[in-house]
């Protein structure tokens, strides 16, 4: 399912944070969003969640997400993980990864008080696809862990495979790999790439690291100053002069 951007703007007062964006993300497929720092990358991600009120158009498929708030947007498919890690460090992976699946739930507060039997049913069919997930991230060994115990990068995969626990059709990941040893960031890349290949999930990824993304991405749009300066696959973007000059000129 494609989303799509169009003309998306966005004011924080006399600053224009976002000036007419448009781009295409395919499904299936890994985009990233580039830029120096005060692009406009992280407001990017901010619109497409329904986080501030925008003007202009963001669709997934035929739906409009523009004026919807963040948990509708999410139970139609939109998922995302942060830069700055936003778990519940004193509860276990388990738990965590659970509280994705809240808005995939049925049961409304009166029954789950209750405990009804159907209630308990839904809870061990969301669990059973959290084990799965945890299996598919490589977390499965510490399910029962405290997050508080894992290493940093343990809690990044946590957060990814929490993202991934809605159900998502689209994954925005915030600098997934930032603060990385080499060896977490190679784990990373190739579940991106299982998560694109294996759940056939479109992946947008806001990420510094340039030969990351240029091995990485499908597609690259290049923000700057809140305005799109390039959009295209890698080869197009590395040599593009206003990439060059905005964004690239220190890595080429």
């Amino acid at each position: 399912m494609k989303l799509s951007l169009r003309d998306v703007s966005l004011r924080f007062g006399g600053v224009r944070a976002l000036d007419s964006v448009s781009f295409d993300v395919e499904p299936g497929t890994v985009h990233a969003v580039i830029g120096p720092n005060g692009a406009g990358k992280s407001s990017c991600f901010n619109a497409i969640c329904g986080v501030y009120p925008v003007g202009g158009s963001v669709r997934l498929g035929d739906r409009e997400l523009t004026g919807l708030p963040p948990h509708a947007i999410a139970r139609l498919g939109v998922a995302r993980a942060f830069q700055n890690i936003a778990l519940g460090g004193a509860d276990t992976v388990l738990d965590n990864l659970m509280v994705a699946r809240h808005h995939l739930t049925r049961a409304g507060f009166v029954s789950t008080g209750l405990g009804l039997r159907r209630v308990r049913r839904e809870e061990d069919r969301h669990r059973a696809r959290v084990t799965e997930i945890a299996a598919f991230t490589g977390l499965d060994a510490v399910l029962r862990t405290p997050v508080a115990e894992l290493s940093y990068g343990g809690r990044k995969r946590v957060e990814f495979a929490r993202a991934l626990a809605a159900e998502p059709r689209v994954l925005l990941l915030d600098e997934p790999v930032a603060g990385m040893t080499h060896h977490e960031k190679a784990t990373t890349v190739a579940l991106i790439r299982e998560t694109r290949a294996v759940l056939g999930v479109a992946v947008v990824l806001v990420e510094h690291d340039m030969p990351l993304v240029m091995g990485l991405a499908d597609r690259i749009t290049v923000l700057d100053f809140g305005r799109v300066i390039a959009d295209g696959p890698p080869a197009h973007v590395r040599e593009h002069p206003e990439v060059l000059r905005a964004y690239l000129g220190a890595h080429s």
